[in-house]
Order: structure tokens, then sequence, then C-alpha cells
């Protein structure tokens, strides 16, 4: 079996001013190679320290036992606050479970059920606009992605003229922005030169343009009472069960910026990496176009049950390509860690990216093998350190959702085409999410009719 591409991991010692330069770089290969089998590694410098854990006890204790005590980290909000003002992706304590508690509902049971028609209109749409030949298959994907959340929440295709200027604009946005950088973790000076950051204002003060022009036109739809019953629609006008407060304008927008980022953005990664994956393992390619429905006009939210390898493919995606590779919490209180001090205001990095391809949890960890998850090797510790969606009170709320929607576009482009990987291999970079360096190439080849 081979392995999937990974960037190569720097040197367990190197000088703190190459770390830096590493780390400017690309997070992923700045990362020392021990950390792929150590359950904790701390890291001191004179500027801050940080505790990166990849013991799953530990994973649980951040994540589900106490997640009150390791809120997320204010440096990581600074870094994104023009695109996503305080959205609930960056907020913190009351402010967040109030949010929570408007915004859950909305993606509560039977909504996903609600929400299918408008995604299977998304993946029609898509096999509509990709052409038989070599494909760069991160574009197809985030378009693709976007239209499915354009779709589901404001009830408009990506065609319409506020979500193609969000769209766009987001295209220049991503990878000037990443979502962990040097400042999450070192307290830079504001004077301190940071490139691409006149670009990157300008191009989240027009996403939120386009963003806030979305929201006010719906706002209107509801006043008139023609508004249609989308996530857009329950999200606005829901009021928090315990407040009766209402997503002011601003808010609305601070959130519908975060579903954006969230649903189109981690979504196009997973089936762009996907689409590589099943076109470096030709047998696995070959299960999942047999496992495809015949007939895509009568395939209800429930057929995808029929669909367990293709849900492993995604599964699997998300375990050596995970979307957000670095979570950042903060320690509220000094606290002890596998026997190590921490202070008060320490940094806690916990990453999916090494979790996931940790050599102490995972059978062959960098092999990609969706097998795995029916079969007993995937030992529980495995289990608790995956984490693709977060975990406990913080865990995405639209994870439903994003397996949903991964399952339908895979299994549609892959019964259509075989697929072919073409030129050298990718290499996986963190932007604001994990992303190709020079984009995935496929050959398309239409499999004619079944």
């Amino acid at each position: 079996m081979t392995h999937p591409p990974k960037p190569e991991p720097r040197p367990d010692r190197v000088s703190l001013l190459e770390y830096g330069r590493r780390f400017r770089q690309d997070i992923l290969s700045a990362q020392p190679a021990r950390l792929y089998r150590a359950w904790m590694a701390e890291f001191r410098t004179p500027f801050f320290r940080s505790f990166m854990m990849n013991d799953p006890a530990l994973i649980e204790l951040v994540l589900k036992d106490r997640p009150d005590d390791f809120p997320k980290s204010d440096r990581v909000r600074e870094g994104l606050a023009p695109l996503l003002g305080r959205s609930v992706f960056v907020t913190n304590g009351e402010e967040w479970k109030r949010q929570r508690r408007i915004i859950d509902p909305a993606f509560g049971k039977g909504r996903l059920r609600e929400a299918f028609p408008a995604m299977k209109d998304a993946a029609g749409a898509m096999m509509s606009r990709i052409a038989p030949g070599v494909q760069e298959v991160e574009e197809l994907a985030s378009y693709a992605a976007a239209d499915v959340i354009f779709r589901t929440l404001f009830s408009v295709p990506i065609e319409d003229d506020l979500a193609a200027r969000v769209f766009h604009q987001f295209r220049a946005y991503q990878r000037t922005q990443p979502l962990l950088n040097v400042s999450a973790l070192l307290p830079l000076p504001r004077w301190l030169p940071r490139p691409h950051r006149r670009r990157t204002l300008d191009a989240a003060r027009a996403i939120r343009g386009a963003i806030t022009a979305l929201v006010d036109r719906r706002a209107e739809q509801i006043a008139a009472g023609d508004a249609p019953d989308d996530l857009a629609t329950k999200i606005m006008t829901y009021p928090d069960p315990d407040t009766g407060h209402l997503f002011s304008r601003s808010e609305m927008v601070d959130q519908v910026a975060i579903f954006f980022l969230a649903g189109h953005e981690t979504s196009a990664s997973t089936l762009a990496w996907a689409l590589y994956l099943l076109a470096t393992h030709p047998e696995v390619q070959e299960r999942v176009a047999a496992e495809a429905p015949a007939n895509w006009a009568d395939f209800a939210i429930g057929d995808l049950s029929r669909m367990p390898l293709t849900r492993d493919v995604f599964r699997e995606t998300l375990r050596l390509y995970p979307p957000v590779p670095m979570m950042v919490r903060e320690t509220t209180r000094d606290e002890v860690f596998r026997g190590r001090n921490a202070k008060k205001g320490a940094q806690i990095v916990l990453s999916p990216w090494h979790l996931h391809r940790h050599e102490r949890l995972w059978d062959d960890p960098d092999g990609f093998d969706p097998d795995r998850w029916g079969r007993d090797s995937t030992t529980e510790s495995a289990r608790k350190a995956y984490i693709p969606f977060s975990a406990g009170p913080r865990v995405c709320t639209g994870a439903g959702f994003a397996m949903a929607e991964g399952v339908l576009l895979l299994s549609r482009v892959v019964q259509a085409y075989r697929l072919d990987a073409v030129g050298p291999a990718p290499v996986p970079v963190a932007h604001l999410t994990v992303r190709a360096r020079d984009g995935i190439h496929l050959r398309l080849t239409p499999r004619g009719d079944r």
C-alpha cells in the first residue's frame, strides 16, 4: 500500500531562529518528527511556553472533562478577527454559550433531512460543470462546497451575485491568512511588519460587505413574510431560549462568516484530498464507484447508510488530512500535565494532524486504509484521539452536515469519472485549512453509462 504524502518534518533539534523561519512558512513542516510518537511536548522560549498534547487522556481532559478551564486562545482570535469578528468559533464563556443556544437548533434533529435536497441540487450542478481531462480538483471542490453552503444557508446558488462575490473574495483571502500562525503562539509587537496583512484586511472587508448584503436581503424577506425556511431564516428568527435575545445584524454577519469558512473551506479541503487518495488507490476507487446508486433522482438522505465504504473513505481522509490541523487552548490557572507544571496563560496545542498519524495510536498511521474503520484494530484510544471536528461541548455543530455532503459529492464524482493522479505528488501545507501547496491535479475520464 502506498502512503499519501505529508510534509517532511524538521529534525528534532534546530535553532529557535530556524524554527521560527519554518513556522512562518508552514506550521506542519515546522514541527519536529518526535511529535508523531510523543505523548506530550513542552516548548520553551524566552517569549512563551506551550504544551502540545497527544495523550488521549489529556485530550479528554481539555475538550470534554474541563472545557471551561481551557478556553480558546485570544491569540488565535486576533488573527481571524478581521473576517470572523466575534463569531461562535472564537468566543468563550457565556458569550459562546449564548451563541450556541441560538445556532444549535438550526442544525438539530431533522434539519439535515430538510437541507438534503439543496445538497443534492448542488451535487447535480457540480456534475454539470465538470469536464473530462486534467482538472485542478481543489478549485472544483471549493466551488461545489461553496454552492452547498449558499443553497442550504440562503437558498441561492453560487451564481447569485452576492454569493459569487463572497466566494471569489474568499479565494483571495484563503491563502493569505492561516488559521494558526506564529502570532497565535508568539506575542509579537504591533509595529512588526506582517506579510500580506493589507491584502488580508482588504479581502476580509470585501467578504463581510457581501455577507452583510446577504443578511440584509434576508432580513427584508423575513419582515415581508416571504423568507425561505432555510438555515439563515432559522438562525435569524430563533431567540435565545434563556434570554429571548435575537442575533443583531452584526452578530449574524459574524456567524455567517464562520459558517462559510467552516462549512465551505473544510469540506472543500477534505473532498479534494479524498479524490486524490482514490486516484492513487484505484482498487478502493472501483469499490466506491460500485457502491454508488444507479438512480440519483430518487436518492434520499437515508440512502447514505447504504454507502459505508464511501463514508469510511471520507472518514479516513479526515484522519490523514484533518482540515483544521491544530487547535489552541489556554490555561486559566496553574496546571500539572504528565508531571510538568504549566502556569496560568500557557498555550495548549491540540494537533489533529499529529494525533491522527500518531505512531503509538494507529496501525500503519501514514497509510490510507478506509477499511480500518470496520476492523477491531482501530483501538479505543485511537478513536478518542480522532477529532477532525473537535470534541466535547465545542464539537462542530455542522459535523453531520459535513459528513453527508462529503459522501454525496465524493460518490457523484467517482461514479461518473475514473480518477488518475497527474504530475508530482501534492504537498500538504496549512493555510486556513490543510491544502496542497501547488494544487491537486487529476485526470478525469468518463466511466460511461452504468
